[in-house]
């Protein structure tokens, strides 16, 4: 189940480490995909670098973000964030699991935390900066008359120490994706993975920048320039044991599985068609054509290629799922909730199938006792997703339990920043729960909380 939602994110400039090169920045708003097998795929690939790292899994997440550039950066604590352009773009489980490795590299170094110490310590230095400029320029005032005065000058007096503090933060921040692209080597290696496909990104910044390299001002890159990244990391990397190893074949057939799946998804037929013809009948292609099939209503086709899919593989669980989304999104729920609980016993930790199958039940009607369990499962799962709140709501509406249905709706509003809308239907439920209760204090919460201001 592919799902894009709007996600607002809020960065203090260098508040964020990336790995990508000069030119990359993040929107006030950024779209972030929700998919189970993505999600999985990605979980198991940075899993051995987690434990290299010493980072603990439960506590860092994997975000995906519906952009198609080549990117991925750490931010907001121990969130890796992933542009699905690089999922796409990485022929490789290898390249992608180098970039992770090298965001690790800046949660387990702490550069974030440090980051934001650095940019305290320069908006001091710039202050000072800024009163010995003002005092220059008193001075000057005192000293020299309106005729002839070097108003030139003074200008520049005023912006040379926020310049030399810009730069400063420039320079520290190009030490630490250094940093971090050394420590992406060490946990490579620690976790017997070659760093080739960290080396292959690197080449392809490298490509991407040739252009204007001579336009560049070195000082004023966030990162070193790619080829002094590669010349860097080159000797380190093939010095490892591990540098000459491959992919094994089952993984690279779940990261083929997993382009297909975005680039139908998330494309147009045509580029669908272009990538993965009808002469290709590789299980992708076979799987980018029946999400195509889907999208665009061809109901019966689709169902009829996932079931050839299923019969292919009976235990896949995404191809149960993908089935099951195509049944509901065609008003067929009944049909739908069946597939559903076979994805979900398949894939157990996929948060996103199982608010599609508490979608499907509440679609589905009748007594909403099953629903709720799923669905309030999936929020303790994940208390972010503002779509199972949401179905969550209608389920408690139908079995006649409006504080909770309050509280839900709340919630569901609340997980996609619409705090006004949260706080009127908190307001609405704690009314009605009693003073004290979890629920009170649930809705409690949510009038209380006061948004970080930009």
């Amino acid at each position: 189940m592919i799902r894009q939602f709007r996600f607002i994110l809020t960065l203090l400039a260098f508040a964020g480490a990336a790995l990508v090169s000069e030119g990359t920045c993040l929107a006030g708003g950024v779209s972030v995909v929700r998919d189970a097998e993505v999600e999985q795929l990605l979980r198991d690939y940075v899993t051995p670098i987690f434990q290299a790292a010493g980072i603990r899994s439960s506590a860092a997440k994997i975000i995906l973000v519906g952009d198609k550039s080549f990117n991925a950066f750490v931010a907001d604590g121990q969130k890796i964030f992933v542009n699905v352009g690089a999922l796409i773009d990485a022929k490789t489980p290898n390249e992608i699991i180098g970039v992770l490795a090298h965001e690790s590299g800046h949660i387990a170094g702490g550069h974030l935390v440090r980051q934001h110490q650095e940019l305290a310590r320069a908006q001091i230095m710039s202050v000072a900066g800024m009163l010995m400029s003002a005092g220059a320029l008193y001075g000057s005032s005192r000293t020299n008359s309106g005729i002839g005065s070097d108003t030139a000058g003074v200008a520049g007096v005023m912006l040379g120490p926020q310049e030399l503090v810009r730069r400063s933060l420039l320079s520290y921040q190009r030490v630490e994706e250094q940093a971090a692209d050394r420590a992406a080597v060490t946990y490579l290696t620690a976790a017997h993975q070659s760093a080739s496909g960290l080396l292959e990104t690197l080449k392809r910044f490298q490509n991407d920048s040739l252009f204007r390299a001579s336009t560049m001002d070195p000082y004023l890159l966030t990162h070193p320039l790619p080829s002094e990244r590669l010349s860097n990391l080159e000797t380190i990397a093939k010095a490892s044991p591990y540098f000459d190893a491959k992919d094994p074949p089952a993984l690279q057939a779940r990261h083929d599985m997993m382009r297909a799946k975005l680039v139908a998804f998330l494309y147009d037929a045509g580029e669908v068609a272009r990538r993965y013809p009808n002469s290709n009948v590789s299980l992708a292609a076979r799987y980018a054509r029946a999400i195509i099939a889907y999208r665009f209503g061809q109901v019966n086709e689709a169902l009829a290629q996932i079931d050839a899919l299923i019969k292919t593989q009976p235990g896949n669980p995404y191809f149960h799922e993908l089935k099951g989304q195509a049944l509901l999104e065609a008003a067929r729920a009944s049909a739908a909730v069946p597939e559903l609980q076979k994805a979900v016993a398949g894939a157990p930790n996929g948060t996103p199938i199982r608010v599609m199958l508490g979608h499907a039940l509440v679609a589905r009607g009748g007594d909403m006792s099953e629903a709720i369990r799923v669905l309030e499962n999936a929020t303790q799962r994940d208390s972010d997703s503002a779509e199972a709140y949401q179905y969550l709501a209608m389920a408690y509406s139908a079995k006649g339990l409006t504080a909770q249905a309050q509280l839900a709706s709340a919630q569901s509003f609340f997980a996609s920043g619409e705090y006004v809308e949260a706080r009127t239907q908190a307001d609405r439920a704690q009314k009605i729960f009693k003073t004290g209760t979890p629920g009170w204090l649930k809705a409690d919460d949510i009038l209380n909380y006061r948004p970080p201001k930009d």
